[in-house]
C-alpha cells in the first residue's frame, strides 16, 4: 500500500477516538473509562468530542461584557441601525464579496467614463485639425490666386471681386489665429 493509502486509513480509525469519554466507579470500586456511559451510577465526562462548527471550550464562555447565547439569539432579529455605518468605516474588517463587486463595477464604470471623455476630445481634436487645414488652404487660395468663384444660396458659380477677396481673408485670418494653433 501507498503511503498516502495508509494515512487515510490511519484516519479513518482514528475517528471514534473523537468520541466524549467517560468515568465512573464500579460496584467493585474499580475506576473505569469508556466512551459509553452506564446506566446507572456517578458519571464524569472527562473529555468531550468536538462537534464540526462547535466552538470549543474556550470560545463557548462569554466574556464579562458579553451576552449569552440566549441572550444573543432573543437580540438577533434585531439590528443596530449603525452597525451598517460601522462596517464600512472599519477598514480592518474584511469586505464581503458584494462590496468588492460594487467597488469593481464602480471602477469599471469610471474607466468607460473616462475613455469616452478621452476619445470626444481626440475626435475633437481631429476636427479642429482639419477646419484648419481646410481654413490655411482657403487663405492661401485668396492670397495666390487672382481669380476666386464661390457658389452662391442659388448654386450658381460667381467671381468674387478683390474687396470681397480681402475682406473673406481677414474672416478666414481670424479663424485661423482664434483656432489654429
Amino acid at each position: 500500500m501507498s503511503r498516502a493509502s495508509l494515512l487515510l486509513l490511519s484516519l479513518l480509525f482514528a475517528l471514534p477516538a473523537a468520541a466524549d469519554v467517560y468515568q465512573w466507579r464500579d460496584a467493585q470500586g474499580r475506576i473505569n473509562y469508556s466512551d459509553t456511559p452506564p446506566t446507572q451510577g456517578n458519571v464524569q465526562t472527562i473529555r468531550k468530542s468536538p462537534r464540526p462548527g462547535a466552538p470549543t471550550t474556550e470560545e463557548s464562555k462569554p466574556a464579562d461584557g458579553d451576552k449569552t447565547a440566549a441572550e444573543g439569539s432573543a437580540d438577533a432579529g434585531k439590528k443596530d441601525p449603525s452597525d451598517k455605518d460601522k462596517s464600512k468605516s472599519d477598514p480592518t474588517k474584511p469586505k464581503t464579496m458584494a462590496e468588492k463587486e460594487l467597488e469593481f463595477r464602480q471602477r469599471r464604470a469610471a474607466a468607460a467614463e473616462a475613455e469616452a471623455k478621452a476619445e470626444k476630445q481626440r475626435q475633437e481634436a481631429d476636427e479642429r485639425k482639419q477646419a484648419c487645414e481646410r481654413a490655411r488652404g482657403q487663405l492661401t487660395a485668396l492670397e495666390n490666386s487672382r481669380r476666386v468663384t464661390r457658389y452662391n444660396s442659388s448654386g450658381e458659380r460667381e467671381l468674387i471681386d478683390d474687396a470681397s477677396r480681402k475682406t473673406e481673408g481677414e474672416r478666414v485670418q481670424k479663424f485661423i489665429g482664434a483656432n489654429c494653433k
